[in-house]
């Protein structure tokens, strides 16, 4: 998951990132990685100009398949605001 946000601060993308479904036209991307049978996610956000802000970083423990919990997506909106708002402020002229 680093690299995979390393490649996002350069500007590219890490062959397992992908949109985040909800966020259509946020720029709200996710990396998925397994490790030693578990699963984790790396959500961030690449929409805002020269930064990247990660919203969330979380072990999927979904009950409902490979849907990402209500609780965790309401979350990450929730920082997703507190990121523009933090952007607009220090860095927009």
């Amino acid at each position: 998951m680093g690299y995979g946000l390393y490649l996002a601060q350069i500007g590219e993308k890490h062959e397992d990132a992908k949109p985040l479904k909800g966020f259509k036209g946020a720029g709200v991307v996710e990396i998925v990685d397994d490790f030693q049978g578990d699963t984790y996610r790396a959500v961030y956000t690449v929409q805002l100009e020269s930064m990247v802000y990660v919203l969330h970083v979380f072990q999927k423990k979904s009950k409902s398949g490979i849907a990402t919990p209500k609780q965790d997506l309401d979350l990450i909106q929730k920082r997703l605001k507190l990121a523009q708002e933090h952007h607009r402020i220090n860095y927009e002229k």
